[in-house]
């Protein structure tokens, strides 16, 4: 008889966090070079869209929603949720200069649009379904993604 509780021989091994799990699964649909490549321009453009849309119907909405991001990375990675309350603050000062020149909405219509067209394109040329077809937290995966590029390539852990 076994001293493991029940379910431990399913659990990731005690060295892999939920958010190295999460990236790693992320990853394995997201390995042609162009298909990340894309997704590099186009995730970061999507979360600006999104913000601007959001802000436009709401400015608490949008805030709502970053704050609800925000628990969800803190649960993963405190680093991680330091550069994307960064992010955060970068894209709400574009939304609010969009605002400004009276041009939110129609950019932000336009980039979500192409930036999804895109993203769609590099899963078709990569041959798997995007990951949040399989669980809707992926969305929120997605920028961790990119930002897990940008630390690799830094040389920084997450």
């Amino acid at each position: 008889m076994s001293n493991s509780p029940a379910g431990a021989a399913n659990a990731p091994p005690p060295s892999e966090r939920k958010v190295d799990t999460l990236l790693t699964h992320y990853g394995l649909s997201h390995t042609h070079p162009t298909n990340e490549l894309i997704h590099y321009f186009a995730i970061p453009a999507i979360m600006l869209s999104l913000t601007g849309l959001l802000f436009a119907l709401h400015p608490g909405l949008v805030l709502a929603l970053l704050a609800a991001s925000m628990v969800y990375y803190a649960r993963l990675s405190w680093r991680f949720t330091g550069c994307m309350l960064l992010a955060a603050s970068v894209l709400l000062a574009l939304v609010d200069a969009m605002q400004t020149r009276g041009v939110l909405v129609p950019v932000s219509v336009v980039v979500f649009v192409v930036a999804w067209i895109f993203q769609f394109i590099g899963h078709r040329i990569e041959g798997k379904k995007p990951s949040f077809f399989e669980d809707l937290q992926y969305l929120l995966v997605g920028p961790l993604f990119v930002l897990s590029k940008v630390f690799l390539r830094w040389g920084l852990r997450w």
